[in-house]
């Protein structure tokens, strides 16, 4: 029986912003663009996941969740299915600066970075907003 790994990632859409993070040189796919999110703890629903861990990579509060896109991938160590939630920051998070790499990036500009080749299809639908 395969283990599936659920990822919860935070598309976070506000004044044809989005906001994006750079990932941290030394570990895998350093330097590409990034959305917050990551690993589901257990019993933690992806809505939850994306929502908890925006809160803990940029410290702002989102809502508002709608699904964009899932895909599973194939590794050795087992199956991810990463879950992409397009979301709002909450009013008190409105106005806020993001913490860590994270910044408000237009749309337009965004959508040019260099992302993981797992969120082709969300960069795709980036540029229709």
């Amino acid at each position: 029986m395969k283990t599936v790994q659920c990822v919860g990632v935070a598309v976070v859409i506000h004044d044809n912003c989005v906001l994006v993070g750079t990932r941290d040189a030394g570990g895998p796919l350093a330097g590409y663009a990034e959305f917050p999110g990551g690993k589901c703890h257990a019993g933690e629903g992806v809505e939850a996941c994306a929502v908890r861990e925006c809160r803990e990579e940029t410290g702002l509060a989102v809502g508002g969740l709608e699904r964009i896109d899932e895909t599973e991938f194939e590794y050795p160590h087992g199956t991810v299915r990463v879950t992409f939630l397009r979301c709002r920051p909450e009013p008190e998070s409105v106005g806020q600066l993001p913490a860590g790499s994270f910044r408000w990036v237009p749309i337009a500009e965004a959508v040019t970075r260099k992302f993981p080749e797992a969120n082709a299809k969300v960069v795709a639908w980036l540029q229709t907003q």
